[in-house]
């Protein structure tokens, strides 16, 4: 079993690395436009995602609810580990 929580662990790290990359790559967009090498079109990438979602009616709103509930879950698991 500890095999699968290291697993669980690196992934997790891997999930937060990736999140603060969209972070930065939105940052960056905004900032220089879309013209960021190896960032560009993570803002129409990500409005395109909400666009789906928001045409999908309760089924949007039902996967915008899990993906907030996931985030959630680990940001809460990973502060009650590093207290």
């Amino acid at each position: 079993m500890q095999f699968l929580t290291e697993i669980k662990k690196w992934l997790g790290e891997i999930t937060e690395i990736l999140l603060l990359l969209i972070a930065v790559a939105i940052a960056a967009e905004i900032l220089f436009g879309g013209a960021v090498p190896f960032f560009g079109g993570v803002i129409a990438n990500l409005t395109a995602l909400i666009d789906s979602l928001g045409e999908n009616g309760l089924v949007g709103l039902i996967a915008m609810t899990i993906i907030f509930f996931l985030f959630y879950r680990r940001k809460a698991a990973t502060t009650e580990h590093h207290s």
